[in-house]
Parts: C-alpha cells; structure tokens; sequence
C-alpha cells in the first residue's frame, strides 16, 4: 500500500475529469510545485512480476513522443497497488483545459462555426503531430475529437491516449459505458484488415477535419455496418477497380451500391483546397491516402503562418 500512498501523497486530487476506456482521469495538483496535472490512473493486466515489460516499453515511448509541443506531456509515472493489492499506475500527464470534441460542442449549441482560419490551425498542428508520431513508427489508432486536447488560450492542439491502446489491450470492462466510438476508424479496420498502419490514422484525421468545419460527425454511424454504410453513401460502395483487394477483406460482403457523392454536399463552406485536402484523407485504397508529412504541405495550408505552430 505504501508505493500507492506516496504516490497520492505527492499529488491532490482536485476533480475527476473524466472516464476513458482505460481508467479514471483526475485533474489534480503536484503538492511540491503547485503545478495542474492529469492523473491516469489505470490497473493492469495481471501479472506477477508487477508492470509488464510491454507496458513499461509503451510508456518510455509515450515519454519520448511527448518531447513533440502537439504531443501530451508525459511527466511521470507512479505505481502503486490498491486495496485488493493489484497494481496500479498512475500517469502523470500535463493538464489541458479542454478537448475538441468540448470546443466543437461548445460552436453547436451557440449555432455558430469555428472560423475558417482556426479550423486550419487546428487541422494543421494535428497534421504536424500526427507527422511526429508515424515519423516515430507510431500509430494511434483511435484518433478522434475527445482525445485532442487543446489550450483555448493559444489555441495549441496536442495528441492524448497515444500508444495507451497497446500498453493496456484489455479495455477494463468497467468503463464500457462510455460507448466505444466508430465514427473515425478507417474504412479497412471495419471490413477486418489485420495489417494497417499509418493511413489509418490519416482517416480519422479527414473526419475531424470535416466535423470542425461542420460541427457535425461526418460519419455517426451506431455499428460497424451502420459505419460503412455511411461511408458508402457518400463516398461510393468501394469496388476492386478503386481498391484492389477490398473483396478479399475478411468483413467485406455484398453491399448495396452507391454512386460517390461529392465532398462539397457535406462540406459545403470549405474552398477548394480544403475539399482537395477532405478528398486525399478519404481515399478508399490506404496507400493512396496522403500522408500527414505530405499533408502539411498542402496548398490548403499555404496562406498559415507555420512558424510558431
């Protein structure tokens, strides 16, 4: 129990700011420094030995990505174990005030929209940090709103929950109440893909980038089919001539056949290097999607002072 004690010892809880997937999140204050932080706290899998060497290989990546400004800051890592004398970590990462699915929520119920010079701000350090990650061999894998953490004072966009998803593969079941969304995954992890990489991540970041200009999810579906048949309204039942190999996808049936839409019915207020942008991050064929290094450097993004973000 001691380990466990120090750890709360040297940290107050100050509120609990939410539930993820993987345990409870606290924002609390560092007693020597005064400083705000977010306590991750998260029981592990079971394992004799205490924290397995896999977990420990995550966290010291998380550790180095974090040294990237549109990353979260891991600061420390405390272990402990609880009343049952399982073990317990807690991560200490940086607070951040809000996420963008709060920011975006916020413009919904004002009925507004976020300008067009913030959207590309956001859109373009999300690039930035995404470039970091996969320029690391990293992917995250469940990129959406909720885990894009933001400071609304310098509008700074940073990447959370990263890598957690290998570190900790078994969700605890507790928390499931917070449904699981699918609205961001690519298209070739709901038809079964076992081996993806980085465009996965570069999908999920072409339905953020619509639902900032839009407010809206752009694909809310409630199911993994419900999710591709939104996908394929808009966007054309795939086939072998766009994708070669879709068919053979473990997942992939018999759908019925949509003709694409185009971008700009969905997406109306975007320019057109914005929609040229939206259309390279939604490819179907995963080796065709742009990649974020690539996507920095888009037109879109040509008229952005870049220099200090």
């Amino acid at each position: 129990m001691a380990q466990s004690q120090r750890a709360m010892d040297l940290y107050e809880k100050l509120e609990k700011v939410g539930e993820g997937t993987y345990g409870k999140v606290y924002k609390a204050r560092e007693r020597a420094t005064g400083r705000i932080v977010a306590l991750k706290k998260t029981r592990l899998p079971e394992d004799d030995e205490g924290v397995p060497p896999t977990t420990l290989r995550e966290v010291s990546l998380l550790r180095m990505l974090s040294i990237d400004p549109h990353v979260v800051r891991l600061l420390d890592l405390k272990q402990g174990k609880n009343k049952e004398g399982k073990t317990i970590l807690y991560l200490v990462f940086e607070y951040m005030d809000t996420d963008l699915k709060k920011y975006i929520r916020g413009f919904r119920q004002n009925q507004e929209f976020i300008p067009g010079k913030t959207v590309k701000i956001l859109m373009y350090q999300l690039c930035k940090g995404v470039a970091f990650c996969h320029g690391h061999g990293v992917l995250h894998r469940d990129l959406k709103p909720h885990n894009l953490l933001m400071d609304r004072k310098t509008m700074m966009l940073k990447i959370a929950d990263l890598g957690l998803s290998r570190a900790f593969t078994i969700p605890l079941k507790k928390y499931t109440h917070e449904i699981l969304t699918l609205w961001y995954r690519a298209p070739e992890i709901l038809l079964g893909a076992t081996h993806y990489s980085t465009p996965v991540d570069m999908w999920s970041v072409g339905c953020i980038f619509a639902e900032l200009v839009t407010n809206q999810a752009l694909f809310p579906g409630d199911s993994e089919l419900q999710q591709l048949l939104h996908i394929f309204r808009l966007l054309g039942t795939p086939n072998e001539e766009v994708w070669p190999g879709v068919s053979k996808l473990a997942d992939w049936h018999e759908f019925p056949q949509w003709s694409p839409k185009s971008l700009s019915s969905v997406v109306p207020s975007l320019d057109a290097n914005g929609l040229d942008l939206l259309l390279k991050m939604l490819q179907y064929q995963p080796s065709k999607r742009i990649s974020a290094k690539k996507a920095m450097e888009h037109p879109y993004f040509d008229d952005l002072k870049k220099t200090n973000l």
